[in-house]
């Protein structure tokens, strides 16, 4: 081998190495028996306009009940902004040290403290966990209440505009990451779907899936997503019953 050769060779800087955030692999219990469900009802809509917080606030309108409470025992917050010209929703990845959903993507919120009212509670849980200052949320309207099937309280879930992308500081103990998520990629094709599970407790439950590049969100929170951009796209949605 030539000397120049040879010093070039020896000399050679290491190749970059390419770091890629790899998704979490969640653990989704699927029955044994399952089928696929209905597409999204927004699936064949060709006219998708710009979405304004004042539409989106006139398309909550048919379901918000601002003194709902009673028994909702819980609430979440779904918060939207624009960043890059994009309509973006918040969501979090739970911490892995956390003991229950250990892992899952979802709605910063949690458990109502006494006496407290479900969007005191959904705020204050958004500051906890993920730095939200409540003050920079202006509540659009609410979507339906739901349960769970671990937990069978009512759930409330809020809908809130952030006038700029928000400055966070995630707390560890409860959350490993917070995703900025394009509503725009929810509704492309072969990102959502939904599957049908029968449970011994429940037959022909519906659940919700939105297969995402960073990870997969479904269940409950997948249920708010589904409820909010049916919303957006047909006026007279009705929200399934049932966990």
């Amino acid at each position: 081998m030539p000397r120049i050769r040879r010093w070039r060779e020896e000399n050679r800087p290491p190749p970059k190495t390419e770091f890629k955030v790899q998704p979490k692999i969640q653990k989704i219990p699927r029955p044994e028996h399952y089928r696929p469900g209905p597409p999204a009802c927004w699936q064949d809509l060709a006219d998708r306009s710009l979405l304004t917080k004042e539409l989106i606030q006139q398309a909550l309108a048919p379901v918000s009940q601002p003194d709902l409470n009673g028994h909702v025992k819980a609430a979440v917050l779904c918060a939207l902004f624009e960043e890059n010209g994009c309509l973006c929703v918040l969501l979090t990845r739970r911490a892995a040290s956390l003991r229950s959903h250990t892992s899952e993507v979802s709605f910063p919120g949690g458990r109502l403290d006494p006496g407290e009212h479900p969007l005191q509670a959904a705020l204050r849980e958004a500051h906890e966990e993920i730095g939200l200052i409540p003050e920079q949320v202006e509540i659009l309207g609410n979507l339906s209440p739901f349960s769970t099937r671990k937990l069978e309280v009512a759930i409330l879930p809020f809908v809130g505009w952030l006038d700029r992308p928000p400055h966070l500081q995630p707390n560890p103990a409860e959350v490993e990451q917070v995703l900025r998520i394009p509503l725009a990629r929810l509704w492309e094709e072969g990102v959502y779907h939904q599957e049908i599970w029968d449970l011994p407790e429940y037959k022909g439950l519906a659940i919700h899936f939105f297969e995402l590049d960073q990870d997969i969100v479904w269940g409950a929170t997948a249920r708010v997503l589904h409820e909010l951009l049916s919303r957006l796209w047909v006026p007279d949605f009705q929200a399934e019953p049932g966990p």
